[in-house]
């Protein structure tokens, strides 16, 4: 017997509250619902809010009410608000902390404002994003490298829970080595001791966003841009297996194909394994010699110098890697 069979929708107690008593995701519940008749116009609605909020993120459901408006669309703030919360949006701006973090999950500060990233496998961040299919939503996470802009690992599934970050994360570590900091947002797959206990077991500096500062993870907020706008809206996945195609192929486009003002015109694949190797010219964004980048460690607050590793020194998770060069060629 799982935890999931506990929920009893009949029960007294609503089953947001028994989700929480049982430490399940309620994701997971609604999953298991039989799917019901499609509401088409929460369908138009939720395609036309997540379009405009990944142009607009800082819009809130009182901007949201107003540019349904004028697209044609009178809809109440009460409905907005409900979609909204529904595919996890919310404004940009900071606003009051009125939320709680779990009493078991440590939230780490925030490392990299004003910090120069200078070299590829300095600074990896991750995030998750939802994608709205014919019934129901995806939600992927995906791992980029600042420097390159290289997606160096990602995962989709049907639920918010941890299982399918760690994943991610692990991919990303054998594949491809460990940053020197990892930046995450506050979100409990995040902050949960199954993530960060990865981290800690390969020495990794932990940083964290501010609550409601999306913009320090910038980069991974771009890719979310650019996967909206360049496939998932052009191409309306119907079902997961969909999505996981699309999606693989669109990101081997996205290292190997696209090119980046910000890199020069280069693709990420290119950046990210030159720049690393010592022989790449890219248009770095901060404008300053290639010098030795201050860390701060976790465990005494003090600096430390996280220098480009050269080619005679490789870290143990980059010789770990080079072990799974043919497997992690994709």
């Amino acid at each position: 017997m799982t935890r999931q069979t506990w929920i009893d929708r009949r029960d007294a107690v609503s089953v947001v509250r028994q989700c929480v008593l049982a430490g399940v995701s309620r994701a997971t519940i609604y999953a298991r619902q039989k799917p019901g008749p499609v509401d088409e116009s929460n369908l138009l609605l939720s395609r036309l809010i997540d379009e405009e909020y990944t142009r607009h993120p800082f819009y809130g459901s009182r901007k949201m009410v107003v540019f349904l408006k004028v697209a044609g669309h009178t809809v109440n703030r009460k409905r907005v608000q409900g979609l909204m919360r529904q595919m996890g949006l919310a404004g940009m701006a900071p606003g009051p902390n009125t939320s709680r973090p779990h009493p078991e999950h440590k939230i780490y500060p925030y490392l990299l404002r004003g910090v120069p990233v200078i070299r590829p496998d300095q600074v990896w961040g991750t995030d998750i994003t939802h994608i709205r299919l014919a019934r129901g939503f995806a939600y992927l996470v995906a791992i980029i490298d600042w420097y390159s802009r290289r997606v160096l690992s990602w995962r989709i599934s049907n639920s918010m829970d941890a299982v399918f970050c760690v994943d991610c994360l692990e991919e990303a570590l054998r594949c491809h080595g460990r940053p020197a900091i990892f930046n995450s947002d506050q979100g409990s797959q995040f902050t949960g001791i199954a993530f960060t206990s990865v981290l800690k077991r390969e020495d990794v500096v932990i940083s964290m966003d501010g609550r409601g500062r999306a913009f320090d993870n910038i980069f991974v907020e771009r890719l979310w841009r650019n996967v909206k706008h360049e496939d998932v809206y052009l191409k309306g996945y119907a079902s997961m297996s969909e999505l996981t195609i699309g999606l693989a192929e669109y990101f081997a486009f996205y290292n190997g194909e696209r090119p980046h003002q910000s890199l020069g015109h280069q693709t990420p694949d290119v950046v990210y394994r030159t720049a690393r190797g010592g022989g790449a010219e890219i248009v770095d964004k901060f404008p300053r010699a290639v010098e030795d980048c201050p860390v701060p460690l976790r465990s005494t607050g003090q600096s430390s110098t996280a220098t480009a590793p050269t080619q005679a020194e490789t870290t143990p998770g980059q010789r770990r890697a080079a072990a799974n060069e043919v497997e992690c060629t994709a």
